[in-house]
């Protein structure tokens, strides 16, 4: 579990999910849930949550962006180049 929220596919897939299927109130064919219930019960995903996870897919976004320029400002190759 603890893995399921730690990967960024995840809360994108969460995300996209909800925001798509979330606030539909149609029964499915031949059945007693709503297409929001059936993503409640089965899969856990509530609409309610979806602020959260913009926050955090927005929050994952910039931790790569701040990474990625910490890489660049630590391993600068042309002046690493001029050393050899």
């Amino acid at each position: 579990m603890v893995l399921y929220w730690g990967c960024p596919t995840s809360w994108t897939s969460y995300g996209l999910v909800t925001s798509q299927f979330g606030d539909i109130k149609v029964l499915f064919d031949g059945d007693t849930d709503t297409v929001q219930e059936y993503l409640e019960s089965y899969f856990d995903f509530e609409h309610d949550f979806l602020e959260v996870v913009a926050g955090v897919i927005v929050g994952i976004a910039m931790l790569f962006a701040a990474i990625f320029i910490v890489s660049i400002k630590a391993f600068n190759v042309p002046k690493t180049l001029e050393n050899l």
